[in-house]
């Protein structure tokens, strides 16, 4: 009978970062590129948070210069382009939610396995994840294509957007199948332990989005020339080549989690355990995305200018805020890990630790984009009134990024312990019962237009990342099961 540890069984790899207690912060960070297999629930924790952190952010990196890439092209067609980017992208929230809504349970449930030292089940759990996520993103996708000028009227589109948009939206919700699968995988990837393989899938798949955009937009070479719609098809082309490159992996080439055929054989038992999980999360999303898409119903009510400035502003936003969702996923991964290994202090830690990161980058970061709002936002329009919404857009949310910070990893800690209800409650109070009645409220009933939207959206976040710290530091989330 063995009597090795779980270290030893998985080699020198396992044990060579806490082996090596004066390794550089370069050290590390090449170390956490070779997409070794460690043992997180024993690695020192800085230097766990590290080992996970960095190719999260670098994946959460490219995922931001996509967005900001692909608006940087489609603004050259003028500010109806944008506003149909910007209001398609804010139906496309909802199937996020839904999609990352699963994704936590992913992240919860497998890294709750990892820490076991249960491969088997976290790979059961893997197969009926993807056997989930293809049968909800399909229906999805065939109902929202079909109603999409539909949808984009509701929303208090122009006759010329929805007439330039319909085909552009119709690509993109039915196409949703695409971005459903990465952020599935990804998620078991990182619940794995396995941040490089969601790293190397996102840098593939929007590198090959960024290079073929323009090519699709504007016809060069031998490319159709397909306006906006271009930027949809080739999104969705870069998104499907990284799903089969996720698959390959899952399959058994490199992952920690290795699905096979008999995986992906529904077991309703463990189909309705993740639903318990993925339910609560999906309504999290829900109501966070759909916050923002009464936001752009509220902004439409402004005009074309408005509509463009403020989703430029929020694609610049978002551009620093998806590196930081990458440090808090890391502290989820972390959570689900050192609780599956009965080690709820160290959990607790982790997030203090990535928590502190986070604050840093963010505080910078917003302290930046206040400074040099106008010449960012100048980078993707010259248009008077685009650029005068955007620039107070940009630094009126910047103003609240350390706060951001704190309440990503906060909640990042909830959901990687299986705890969706605790952020699905904050959620729903500081947006729907606060955001967007204030928007409202600033906009509309005080006349202060698009200003009010802007000014609603860092007083709710405040509030959020302030209410988490107080339920995180009850600690309830400890004693939750999956």
């Amino acid at each position: 009978m063995s009597t090795s540890t779980p270290e030893q069984e998985l080699g020198p790899a396992a044990d060579a970062s806490a082996a090596e207690p004066n390794l550089s912060f370069w050290q590390v960070v090449r170390l956490s590129l070779k997409g070794q297999h460690l043992d997180y629930t024993a690695v020192p924790l800085n230097r766990a948070v590290l080992l996970l952190a960095v190719p999260m952010v670098l994946e959460m990196i490219m995922e931001s210069l996509f967005a900001v890439v692909d608006v940087f092209w489609v603004s050259r067609l003028g500010s109806d382009a944008i506003a149909v980017v910007g209001l398609t992208e804010s139906i496309m929230t909802l199937i996020y939610a839904v999609a990352i809504g699963i994704s936590i349970a992913a992240t919860a449930i497998v890294s709750r396995r990892i820490g076991e030292k249960d491969p088997e089940r976290a790979a059961q759990a893997a197969g009926q994840i993807v056997l989930l996520g293809v049968t909800v993103s399909a229906a999805i996708g065939l109902v929202l294509s079909y109603f999409a000028s539909d949808i984009l009227r509701l929303m208090g589109a122009s006759d010329s957007v929805v007439a330039l948009g319909t085909d552009f939206a119709r690509v993109m919700l039915g196409c949703n199948v695409t971005v459903f699968m990465i952020f599935l995988i990804n998620a078991i990837f990182r619940g794995a332990g396995d941040a490089v393989l969601a790293m190397r899938t996102l840098w593939l798949a929007n590198a090959l989005n960024i290079v073929l955009g323009p090519f699709f937009i504007f016809g060069w070479g031998p490319f159709p020339e397909l306006g906006v719609t271009g930027a949809a098809v080739a999104t969705n082309i870069g998104r499907g080549v990284g799903v089969l490159y996720q698959l390959w992996h899952l399959a058994g080439f490199h992952s920690r989690v290795q699905v096979r055929m008999r995986h992906l054989k529904p077991v309703w038992l463990d189909l309705r355990a993740i639903m318990n999980t993925a339910s609560t999360g999906i309504a999290q999303l829900l109501i966070g995305t759909t916050s923002w898409v009464g936001l752009f119903k509220i902004l439409a009510a402004f005009g074309s200018a408005a509509l463009a400035g403020y989703t430029i502003a929020m694609r610049i936003v978002m551009f620093a805020l998806m590196p930081a969702w990458g440090l808090a996923n890391a502290g989820a991964t972390l959570v689900g890990q050192n609780l599956g290994a009965g080690k709820p202090d160290r959990a607790e830690q982790a997030i203090w630790i990535a928590t502190r990161f986070n604050v840093i980058f963010l505080g910078v970061v917003g302290l930046l984009f206040v400074l040099g709002s106008g010449p960012l936002v100048r980078l993707f329009t010259d248009d008077p009134p685009v650029l005068e919404h955007g620039i107070r857009a940009l630094w009126i949310v910047s103003l609240a990024f350390p706060l951001y910070a704190a309440g990503m990893c906060l909640e990042a800690a909830f959901n990687g312990a299986g705890d969706t209800w605790t952020p699905t409650r904050l959620n729903f109070f500081c947006f729907w019962l606060g955001q967007i009645p204030l928007a409202w409220l600033l906009a509309d009933f005080f006349a202060m237009g698009p200003l009010g939207v802007f000014i609603a959206v860092p007083i709710a976040f405040s509030v959020l990342a302030l209410w988490s710290l107080v339920l995180f530091r009850r600690g309830r989330w400890k004693q939750q099961q999956v």
